[in-house]
């Protein structure tokens, strides 16, 4: 199932290119239109203009490149949404194969292709001028980081996928992935943002992600209670989605009238 989902990638290419050029994209605007303004605003107090838009390289990254991983999580729900409403999970059924492989063939691949996708954003932000200050053990931690986070958010869009009655609900279900990082710190100082808002940013899973991301590139100390919250909001997200998945699959894809 993995290698189907692998070939699938390959002999069509233009969603995995968009996955990966939407991020970039995302990155030029806000370095290059709203990074002299915006950098300005962060702690540390920098000028306007290219000093400005260097500090909000290096604050901005971290954000979108969990949002790479949000985007491939929203092809995944699409991907799966297809297979569950064009018939050929009634086919997988007809097969000696393990009802579990068809979902973790797509989560492994949509993994890969997050990895993929978050990998050339950092290589397009260090092309940019960003030097992280990342030593060899935090780049560990940062990959797995990142691999954590991309199988916890492609576990929930499988669920997302298999409860959406078309492939074009799939494709909105999982939207609010795409935002939730601009309700965080990932743009703009929590300290910033009115109370309730401020509230709502500081206790929501992809803050600290974010803030564990940003410290593991800069090289800093990440606060413990941050770094485990971030796992652990991973580890959670992951584990309802994979819960729910297998359920929404054996009540919707393995009945008689599915396909």
């Amino acid at each position: 199932m993995t290698r189907r989902q692998l070939i699938h990638m390959v002999r069509y290419p233009s969603m995995t290119v968009l996955l990966i050029g939407i991020p970039v994209l995302l990155l030029l605007l806000f370095v290059y239109v709203f990074g002299g303004t915006l950098g300005a605003g962060l702690p540390g107090g920098v000028a306007s203009g290219p000093e400005g838009r260097a500090a909000y390289l290096d604050y901005v990254t971290p954000a979108i490149v969990t949002m790479a991983a949000a985007s491939a999580a929203q092809g995944t729900a699409i991907s799966v949404a297809m297979d569950v409403t064009g018939g050929i999970v009634a086919r997988f059924r007809s097969m000696a194969i393990s009802p579990g492989s068809v979902l973790t063939g797509h989560v492994v691949s949509a993994v890969i292709q997050s990895l993929l996708s978050m990998a050339t954003l950092l290589l397009v932000a260090i092309a940019l001028g960003m030097r992280p200050g990342a030593s060899p053990r935090d780049w560990l931690l940062l990959g797995g980081l990142l691999t954590l986070t991309a199988l916890a958010l492609t576990w929930l869009s499988v669920a997302l996928g298999l409860v959406s009655k078309s492939v074009e609900t799939a494709s909105n279900l999982p939207m609010f992935l795409i935002f939730l990082p601009f309700l965080g710190s990932g743009f703009v100082p929590v300290e910033s943002m009115p109370a309730g808002l401020a509230w709502f940013a500081e206790h929501q899973p992809f803050t600290p992600i974010i803030e564990t991301v940003r410290g593991l590139l800069a090289g800093e100390p990440v606060p413990a209670s941050t770094a485990w919250l971030a796992v652990g909001w991973c580890l959670a997200i992951a584990l309802l989605g994979y819960l729910w998945s297998r359920r929404l699959y054996a009540t919707r894809a393995m009945a008689p009238s599915a396909g």
